[in-house]
């Protein structure tokens, strides 16, 4: 079994980000550049940038459901994700 540790942490974090600005370049047709500007000025990365939150253990599915939430404006439905 794999210890969670800062370094896991992190490298947990950032397979996330690169999955998610993947996903989020294919799907709205942007750079991924673009998409790691616009995802890094969220809650969402905010939240997912923070170890201690453990959102890096959910799935990228998960993570994106809370992003589309949060761009949507849907704050109820971000909380409950």
């Amino acid at each position: 079994m794999v210890e969670f540790n800062e370094k896991t942490g992190q490298a947990l974090i950032d397979l996330h980000v690169v999955k998610l600005v993947e996903t989020l370049a294919e799907r709205e047709g942007k750079s991924k550049t673009d998409c790691v500007r616009e995802f890094m000025a969220t809650k969402t990365y905010e939240l997912l940038a923070d170890p201690e939150s453990y959102l890096c253990l959910e799935s990228p599915a998960y993570i994106l459901d809370m992003l589309d939430a949060e761009r949507s404006g849907d704050w109820d439905r971000w909380l409950e994700v």
